[in-house]
């Protein structure tokens, strides 16, 4: 069993998440995003490369989105009402409410505001969101007979969810985004222990391990009274939905227990409108929160309210929510035009920022000026304050997910390509976990198990339970003349018991597998045993011998007579146990047994399978007729070899 992982987005890169896993012959998409940082053909995952002719139903069981965020969903409508997809989706209840906001917001200020070609309309997203299953946490829920999902409680935002997928033995978890710490209005990930082959983990903060999450908090709420303190605007860049919630929060606090009056704003009515689902979906949030709903919403803010656009160059200090929260366009972009060229303000960046956008580059060193276009030229004055408040889990989060899981197999996706090598090297050094990071269009295959319940026979139970024993003769340690043994010298017996469970699998349709004792397989298919056999007389040498007239037995004249043919297979027995290094041969007084290989002494002048070797003394050599199977024929002339070389000289 093969698990096949393609690669559409996120690969060695932040942004337009969408990975194909295939699973015994089921094919789910994990997310479907879109990348924030480019406006041309890299926008959207290569969609082709699931399915050249465009059958997408066919191609795909079904499309899974852990949340809302738009490098995770912002490609779907696209891809079922432009591409054609028409299968089933799955996401959480709050993503399902959550996502037709983010992703109109986003289509506005893409074509409404910035001219931009649309990519799809609001119908489309409407008609998209028609599509979707919503489920709960902990939900089962049957794709068809084959494929389950689940979904686990994730942190990062408001619905997010990790989701497990098992189709037979087979079973993965792909995380999405996800935090490993709590924070003020999220509580921490949470999964159950799991048996998987593999864990397709978000890496975006690679190598890096944050302080304590007071201590960053404390670094923000001094920046911002400082700045609005000294008469500034804050502009906090960041996402509706989110970002935007948890730093309300904090700073609403902040400006209770300090009685500050300066006005803190949000941009848009969309951040209105999600504080209402917000309150709706109350049970998503953190611990703390449920707690004190009862005697006051979080989401209710005291000191915060609604900003007109005839405010942004209004005097004195202010605090700014705006979105998008990279500044990669809309109104936080129309905003930071204004206020970046004054020393007195401050941009704040909360978040991550991916490649391309003014964030990134504001995030990278503190640039003097930035070309927005080939007409725009932005002055860049204002502090820039960077912190490390995403909703993303850090180094230690992602190890501790990645141990706590203890898969088979790990893939990261979702962050930079060197920090993504660096940690990749500590999951397989330091936890022994095969570990890939796979660019965008790479396909990685790993084994899964497959494992078979099967009833046994009361055959195959018996012979598990009997003993198997075997009994070996040690090698003579002594043994001065032909045929003279000094039997105190004899080691003792060796008794092996190889109690191993040999059996056959039978697998019918229909029907349980059974295992069976190899003797049952013949009855159960009214079939007769036929086995090949090898056979070969083989000349040994001892010496000078001659046929006595009464017994028929061999003596010779020049060493001590030796009486019977037990006598002879005694020192074969002898020189094959000393130079043979594979197995044990034993000794049976008729005959000698090593596996399928069986030799006895042949006194039949006739022997159809007797060698005529002209370099043998026939009155010098006693024959030995050899037979074994075709499985052991190396051992066996190896075994040949060793009594075509018997010297009675060197003995």
């Amino acid at each position: 069993m093969v698990i096949e992982c393609l690669v559409l987005g996120a690969g060695q890169e932040v942004g337009k998440s969408c990975v194909v896993v295939s699973i015994n012959g089921k094919r789910i998409m994990f997310d479907c995003g879109m990348h924030m940082g480019y406006l041309d053909h890299r926008r959207y995952p290569d969609f082709s490369l699931i399915s050249k002719s465009g059958d997408f139903d066919n191609a795909l069981t079904c499309i899974v989105i852990t949340h809302f965020h738009l490098d995770h969903i912002g490609a779907l409508p696209y891809f079922t009402e432009v591409c054609g997809y028409r299968g089933p989706i799955y996401m959480t209840y709050p993503t399902k409410a959550l996502a037709p906001l983010m992703l109109e917001d986003y289509r506005k200020v893409m074509v409404d505001r910035r001219g931009e070609q649309e990519q799809f309309s609001y119908e489309n997203i409407v008609d998209c969101m028609k599509k979707v299953t919503a489920v709960d946490l902990k939900q089962t829920v049957q794709v068809d007979k084959d494929l389950q999902i689940r979904a686990y409680y994730a942190g990062h935002v408001l619905g997010a969810a990790m989701f497990y997928a098992k189709v037979g033995d087979a079973a993965i978890v792909y995380t999405g985004d996800y935090n490993m710490t709590p924070d003020r209005h999220l509580g921490a990930a949470q999964i159950d222990r799991l048996h998987l082959d593999l864990l397709i983990t978000e890496s975006t903060y690679a190598t890096t391990v944050r302080d304590s999450k007071y201590a960053r908090e404390r670094e923000f709420l001094k920046a911002v009274h400082k700045c609005v303190g000294g008469g500034g605007k804050v502009l906090i860049p960041t996402f509706a939905l989110g970002r935007a919630q948890e730093l309300c929060i904090l700073l609403d606090d902040y400006w209770e227990r300090m009685n500050l009056k300066v006005p803190i704003y949000f941009s848009a009515g969309l951040t209105i409108q999600a504080n209402m689902y917000y309150k709706m979906l109350i049970s998503w949030t953190s611990q703390k929160v449920k707690d004190t709903y009862a005697t006051r919403n979080a989401f209710d803010f005291k000191n915060v309210c609604s900003f007109d656009r005839s405010l942004i160059n209004a005097p004195g200090p202010c605090v700014l929510f705006a979105t998008p929260g990279m500044i990669s366009g809309g109104f936080s972009l129309e905003v930071f035009k204004q206020w970046a060229p004054s020393e007195m303000n401050l941009v704040t960046l909360p978040g991550y920022c991916v490649a391309g956008t003014i964030g990134h580059k504001l995030m990278s060193g503190k640039p003097t000026k930035i070309d927005l276009d080939e007409g725009t030229q932005i002055d860049v004055r204002c502090q820039i304050h960077q912190l490390s408040f995403s909703p993303h889990t850090d180094a230690k989060g992602i190890m501790d997910l990645v141990k706590f899981l203890s898969p088979k197999n790990v893939i990261l996706v979702h962050g930079e390509k060197p920090k993504m090598a660096s940690l990749k090297g500590r999951i397989q050094s330091e936890l022994g976990i095969q570990c890939y990071d796979p660019a965008n269009k790479d396909i990685v295959c790993i084994s899964s198990t497959h494992y078979v319940k099967a009833d046994a026979s009361a055959k195959f139970i018996q012979s598990s339970l009997n003993p198997n024993f075997r009994f070996l003769n040690r090698s003579l340690e002594g043994s001065s003349v032909l045929g003279h043994v000094d039997t105190t010298a004899m080691s003792p017996l060796q008794v092996c018991d190889d109690r191993v469970a040999e059996g056959i699998l039978i697998m019918e349709k229909n029907h349980k597998a059974k295992v069976l004792h190899q003797d049952e397989l013949l009855d159960m298919l009214r079939e007769q045993k036929h086995e090949v056999k090898y056979a070969y007389c083989c000349p040994v040498q001892f010496g000078k011998f001659e046929r006595t007239e009464n017994t028929g037995l061999l003596s010779t004249r020049d060493v001590l007579p030796i009486s019977d043919k037990c006598s002879l297979l005694h020192l074969l027995f002898v020189k094959v146990s000393n130079e043979l290094t594979e197995g044990s041969i034993q000794e049976f007084g008729e005959h000698l047994q090593l596996q399928s290989f069986r030799a006895s002494v042949c006194l039949k002048d006739n022997c159809p399978y007797r060698s005529t070797d002209s370099s043998h003394n026939i009155s010098e050599a006693v024959y030995f007729c050899c037979t074994w199977s075709l499985a052991d024929e190396k051992l066996a002339w190896k075994v040949v070899a060793i009594m075509k070389s018997l010297d009675a000289n060197a003995m």
